[in-house]
């Protein structure tokens, strides 16, 4: 059993990449579809008891809703070790025993030599202290069949007799897509914990997911690992937070520049300056237009503060100190043609590493191309959602609209697809923020169960976030390596306020 934080191996699996580690792993001979049904089903009552000790303790009642699918099959091995517990267990199946698949079909014939199979729409779940979502797991790809919807609809409201029951999905809660978290058909059902087999899917943690799934444990069922993936971020590693060498000089650990707005918006500048202070950079200078110096004077002591007028003022610093090495441009800056030509002036300095957030971003949504003509390798794009769909109004399109089909367009595709036409690193913000990089890799840190961190949708927080990436960028890190580290950093500020 792990959190999906620790989850073996870090990486999520498509439901493509979990369906070949499976045949692998039965061609190889190494096991067989029922051991993996088997092993499945125990795992799902093992979580339950976990997760809620107080079924363990009597003979509770549950209601088993079991699919057309090897997810079905699953779910008649929990309904048989939950009753060989003394639990008083209904059982209903969607469809007909004679279409099951083969394993699926031998687990039915198990569970009817002990007890009842209902058709699903005859089953009733009042009264009742589990329900077993066993009806769809990562496979489906299309929207719940009128029978299934009703029986969700159901559960999703009140309940005319007694509380509401608690409610296990068996690898996903039916309806979400496994590769993308949306809904297909715009409904799935919501649980309270979800039981994953092997490791976890992009639908447990993207979008609509965390939501859905509840308590998400990810468990194994003796498959190997398999290849691919996208990997979880976790903490980074030593090298690229540590300060090694205690005789390197404080020119040494990079100088980051932080553009401030105007009066009246210049605090924004300044949280991001104490983010890029607090990776580690040698210096922080807050490049401040004069309206706002005295603003900045008042509030700033580690932090050095320096005049800059416009994107002649910022092309004329940076042309004469090499040492001033990375600039994060967007947090209070202001909106329309004088940011887009700070920008401009920031990216078309030789040899310095630029991070745009903010109002550098959405100043260029009249003509984003013009912006992404400007970015190189060392550029990061940092947007939160209405950001993107200002630069990229087309991959947002495709986040938004009602889905029908799975696997459906997740936002780790639309951070991939940003990312290359970019051609820049690209930190798609969110509970669920994805790391892309142009080459084509990309990484998922999902701030869910332990790691949920709902106080940072707030504001600021997102400048934070980017002057932890400038102070990183100054230290000399890779872009990708910088936003990832400073990503999961973020998060974990947070959690030990």
């Amino acid at each position: 059993m792990s959190e999906i934080e620790t989850s073996p191996t870090g990486v999520l699996l498509s439901t493509a990449q979990m369906r070949a580690a499976e045949q692998d792993a039965m061609q190889s001979g190494g096991v067989l579809g029922r051991d993996l049904m088997e092993s499945a089903g125990r795992a799902v009552v093992a979580e339950v008891f976990a997760h809620w000790p107080e079924l363990a303790q009597g003979q509770p009642r549950a209601l088993v809703l079991c699919g057309p699918g090897n997810n079905g099959g699953d779910g008649f091995v929990i309904a048989r070790v939950l009753a060989d517990w003394g639990g008083r267990v209904d059982l209903a199946l969607m469809g007909v025993a004679e279409r099951l698949p083969p394993d699926a079909r031998a687990q039915h014939d198990r569970w009817a030599d002990m007890g009842a199979v209902l058709p699903l729409q005859a089953c009733d779940p009042a009264g009742v202290d589990l329900v077993v979502d066993a009806l769809f797991g990562t496979g489906l790809t299309r929207p719940l069949p009128e029978v299934a919807k009703r029986i969700v609809a159901r559960l999703g409201a009140s309940l005319p007799m007694g509380p509401r029951p608690r409610i296990v999905a068996v690898d996903l809660p039916s309806g979400l897509c496994a590769d993308s978290g949306r809904a297909l058909g715009g409904m799935a059902l919501r649980a309270d914990l979800t039981v994953a087999f092997h490791r976890a899917k992009p639908g447990h943690v993207l979008a609509e997911g965390p939501a859905h799934c509840g308590a998400l444990r990810v468990v194994d069922i003796g498959l190997r690992g398999a290849g691919g993936g996208v990997p979880l971020i976790g903490p980074p590693p030593r090298a690229v937070i540590d300060k090694a060498d205690p005789g390197l000089h404080k020119y040494d650990h990079g100088h980051a520049v932080i553009l401030s707005g105007p009066m009246g918006r210049s605090g924004a500048a300044r949280l991001a300056a104490r983010g890029a202070l607090r990776m580690g950079a040698g210096l922080v200078t807050v490049a401040s237009p004069g309206s706002a110096m005295l603003e900045n004077a008042c509030q700033l002591t580690a932090i050095m503060l320096r005049r800059c007028d416009g994107a002649e003022g910022l092309a004329q610093m940076l042309a004469g100190d090499a040492r001033l090495g990375a600039l994060c441009l967007g947090p209070g800056l202001g909106l329309g043609q004088d940011s887009c030509d700070l920008v401009k002036a920031a990216l078309s300095a030789e040899g310095r590493a630029v991070v745009l957030d903010a109002d550098a971003l959405s100043s260029f949504a009249p003509t984003p191309d013009t912006l992404f003509q400007l970015t190189h390798a060392q550029t990061v794009l940092t947007p939160h959602g209405g950001e993107f769909a200002r630069l990229f109004p087309d991959l947002a399109a495709r986040l938004s609209d009602e889905v029908q089909t799975g696997p459906a367009y997740s936002r780790i595709d639309a951070a991939r697809d940003a990312a290359a036409r970019a051609g820049c690193v690209v930190v798609l913000n969110g509970p669920d923020s994805v790391v892309a990089a142009p080459d084509g890799r990309v990484a998922v840190h999902a701030a869910m169960g332990d790691r949920a961190v709902p106080w940072l949708a707030t504001a600021g927080a997102g400048d934070v976030l980017a002057g932890m990436i400038t102070g990183l960028l100054a230290r000399g890190r890779a872009a990708w390596d910088a936003s990832a580290a400073a990503v999961w950093l973020h998060v974990e500020a947070a959690r030990r306020i």
